[in-house]
Formats: structure tokens, C-alpha cells, sequence
């Protein structure tokens, strides 16, 4: 499992913007990728589409996959978990 902590996200990545799913919280944003964004790349994307401040990152797996929990600081104070599908992951283990 990995755990990141991020007080303040400065990442320059040139990711694309993700596609909102229609579903109240938390929030799942599907991106058109066959593998997934890493979690410094999801984090990236999240603070864009929220132009928010990130509070925390944390990456589980769900079955077969990652999925790249993140919490953000929105602009109205409020703090919003995002869920974001990451990589597909083997059988191993």
C-alpha cells in the first residue's frame, strides 16, 4: 500500500483532464487510459479539475486494480475524496 501525504502539490505534469462520472460523493473520475495515471499523476489531475489544495493521496487495491484515493481542500472550504481507477495489476502475490 502506498501512503502520501501532500501539504502542497506543485507537480507540473501534462496530463489529461479527466471525465467526471455523474455520482455523488466520493467522486470517481474515469480517464481514457488502458493503464491508469500513477498516483502523482491522478493528484495532478484532481487539484486542476478541483482547483483545490490536496490534502491527502493514498493508493489501495480494489480486486485487480489500484484505485488512487485523494482528498481535496475545494475552494469553498470543503474537503472532497476523489477515487481515481489506477493501473490494472497482475495476479502475483
Amino acid at each position: 500500500m502506498l501512503t502520501i501525504l501532500l501539504i502542497i502539490c506543485g507537480f507540473g505534469l501534462a496530463a489529461q483532464e479527466p471525465v467526471l462520472a455523474a455520482e455523488p460523493a466520493p467522486a470517481r473520475i474515469h480517464l481514457a487510459q488502458s493503464d491508469g495515471p500513477s498516483l502523482s499523476e491522478a493528484v495532478e489531475q484532481v487539484r486542476r479539475q478541483y482547483n483545490g489544495r490536496i490534502v491527502s493521496a493514498e493508493t489501495k487495491r480494489s480486486g485487480n486494480r489500484e484505485v488512487h484515493h485523494i482528498k481535496v481542500l475545494t475552494e469553498d472550504g470543503k474537503v472532497k475524496t476523489v477515487k481515481v481507477q489506477g493501473r490494472t495489476l497482475g495476479n502475483k502475490g
